[in-house]
């Protein structure tokens, strides 16, 4: 459990505190960005995933930043990046909390970007991400949006494509091997809680920004996965 409720520890004024976007709620911060597509088609084939085809605007990549990986009532997630296909372009959304009360206001704006037809794509999220948002929208009494709507995890079909190929599957590894994306200066995971907590306590905002740019890329790089499944076709291995 955090153990921060109590605790007020004034800012040093003289470290960077800023966060990337605009504050649209006391203690959340949301960035938006746009990157063109040159092609993009308006569906795609979702044999790779057992499924029928997918409508590009209704496919929403997601991902969170939590405060530790073991789930469960006391883990939470503190930064929630989206991307999605709008206008032509890969439109990329981050919502982050820079206070422990603006968490119901992120779960909100959240809620208002899910739709009823749409698709979601997450890299072990069915395990992991929506879970844990599941449990977030329920202790806040509120409404799961997530909840039946179909979910595509690329974990697994990208493990039945190239499980042995590479030492792991994971999307790290996948990414540099597949995607041959090689990022510089990415913060860890396994630091994101630390980053963050380090912030509500009164620290930069340096390290949160690096956590905000590896969350990008990890949306960025679930779009880029999902067309690279999706053009190879159907996935034959067991």
């Amino acid at each position: 459990m955090l153990r921060l409720h109590d605790r007020r520890v004034a800012p040093n004024t003289s470290l960077d505190r800023s966060l990337p976007g605009t504050l649209i709620a006391p203690g959340l911060h949301y960035a938006e960005e746009f990157l063109p597509e040159a092609v993009l088609p308006d569906s795609f084939d979702g044999a790779f995933d057992r499924g029928d085809a997918i409508r590009s605007e209704d496919l929403l990549f997601f991902d969170t930043e939590t405060t530790g990986l073991a789930g469960g009532t006391g883990t939470r997630a503190f930064m929630v990046g989206v991307a999605d296909w709008h206008q032509r372009s890969l439109r990329i959304r981050q919502l982050t909390i820079a206070t422990m009360s603006a968490e119901s206001a992120m779960l909100d704006a959240l809620a208002s970007w899910v739709q009823p037809s749409s698709i979601l794509c997450s890299y072990n999220g069915k395990c992991y991400d929506a879970p844990l948002l599941a449990t977030r929208y329920r202790l806040a009494r509120r409404q799961h949006p997530l909840a039946g709507l179909r979910h595509v995890d690329l974990l697994y079909p990208t493990r039945r494509r190239y499980r042995g190929a590479f030492e792991n599957c994971r999307l790290a590894t996948i990414e540099r091997e597949v995607l041959r994306v090689v990022r510089e200066d990415d913060l860890p995971g396994s630091e994101a809680p630390a980053a963050w907590l380090g912030f509500l306590r009164g620290g930069s905002s340096c390290l949160l920004k690096r956590v905000q740019a590896h969350n990008r890329q990890d949306v960025i790089t679930l779009a880029g996965l999902f067309r690279h499944l999706s053009e190879l076709g159907v996935v034959v291995r067991a």
